[in-house]
Parts: C-alpha cells; structure tokens; sequence
C-alpha cells in the first residue's frame, strides 16, 4: 500500500470518530489546548461563517506553490470505523461512516498531494461555530485521542494501530491543539502530524506529512482570517 493512500485512510478513519463528539455540549476547559480564556472570540469576527465563505478561504495550489495537486473529492464509503483499546474514542463515534467529517454544519475541506508520484500529501479543513462550542467540540477529540497513547482502528477490513503523541502548537490563534499520529498498516509505518488552531468563530487544522502542516499553517490561518 502507497504511503499517501495509508495517510488517506488514516485521516478517514480519525475523522468519522469525530462524527458525534463534536456535536454535545463539553463538562469543561479542554487540558490538551494551549490558550487564551476558552470561548474568547478573536479576529475572524464574532458570528460563525457560511459553508460558502469558508471554502473560499481554503487554500489552493497557487498557494501552496509548484508540485502540489489538489485531489478530487472521494467517495463516501459504508465500512463500519470500530476503535480497539480506547474506549474514550470509541464513545464518540467509532461505527461512524468513514466518509464524515467534525460535526459542525458550517465546514470546508481540502485535500492535496505533494512530489513525484504524490507520495506527500496535506490536507486543511475549516470549520464555524460559536467560539465555545468549536472550543468544546475539538478539544474533546483531541483529549479522547491523547487518553489513549496506543490503540487500534478498523476500518471495514482493514485494521491500523495507533499511537498518539501530544506536541506543543505554535502560539497562534487564541486556542491551539496538535499531536502526532504513527500508525501501521500491512508492516508499513508512518507519521501523521494534525495541528487544530481557533481564531475566533474559525478553527483551522491542517494535517499530514509534519514537515507539510509545519509549512503551511500560518498561510492556512493567514487566509482563514482574511476578510
């Protein structure tokens, strides 16, 4: 299996777990975000932003630069997502369809590869809400995710083992989250970098090869701001 199509899957996998969690109300401030006051708004405006809006502030090849190819949206699949190991995951959607999203309604996604043959790949998806539920919303996956440093997903027949490491995020935006994923798929390892920044009514996360997400966070937050 191609390093890109692992990563593909990967990130499949990891957002239809968020399916659900997204969507309740949180008992608290989330431990895995380094921010401001959660819930503060900051300069990417007060009131949640149109799905509309938000997709033209994705980021596009001209962008990022040469050897970047935006690819084509996929299909949506029906295999059953079951976590192994981290009941905490598994709370929050495990038999989700593999095809989801974070479950707020105002959203945009974008996904690109990099290189000879695409075997680097990044992707950015945007999503609006009022302050304290993308607060609440993302730094309860995030947490889920951190509670359980080694754990399997399954995806349809696929099995993947997880291991998931908090890193420190740039000081950027008024929260921000990120960790990195290493995950094994058919003997093959690979690393997958997944950095959340909110600014206001906006969160941000660009994941993917670390060396990609390091490189073009600040321009994914830069146009995620603009107005």
């Amino acid at each position: 299996m191609r390093r890109h199509t692992m990563t593909t899957l990967v990130l499949i996998a990891l957002a239809s777990l968020a399916l659900t969690g997204c969507s309740h109300g949180a008992s608290g401030p989330s431990p895995a975000a380094a921010s401001s006051p959660r819930g503060e708004s900051g300069p990417a405006g007060t009131e949640p932003l149109s799905s509309a809006a938000l997709s033209k502030r994705l980021l596009t090849e001209k962008d990022l630069g040469e050897s970047y190819v935006r690819k084509a949206e996929g299909t949506r699949h029906n295999d059953d997502v079951t976590v192994m190991g981290c009941p905490a995951l598994a709370k929050l959607g495990g038999d989700a369809d593999t095809g989801g999203s974070l479950a707020f309604p105002r959203k945009a996604k974008v996904a690109f590869t990099y290189g000879v043959g695409g075997t680097s790949e990044v992707s950015e998806e945007l999503y609006s809400d009022t302050a304290t539920k993308l607060s609440d919303g993302v730094g309860r996956i995030f947490d889920a995710m951190a509670s359980c440093p080694k754990y399997q997903v399954v995806s349809g027949t696929t099995a993947i083992d997880m291991t998931t490491q908090t890193t420190t995020a740039p000081k950027l935006g008024e929260e921000q989250w990120s960790q990195l994923l290493t995950y094994s798929v058919g003997g093959q390892r690979s690393v997958v970098k997944r950095t959340a920044i909110r600014t206001g009514t906006v969160v941000v996360i660009v994941a993917g090869s670390p060396a990609l997400v390091d490189a073009h966070l600040d321009k994914a937050l830069a146009k995620a701001e603009s107005r």
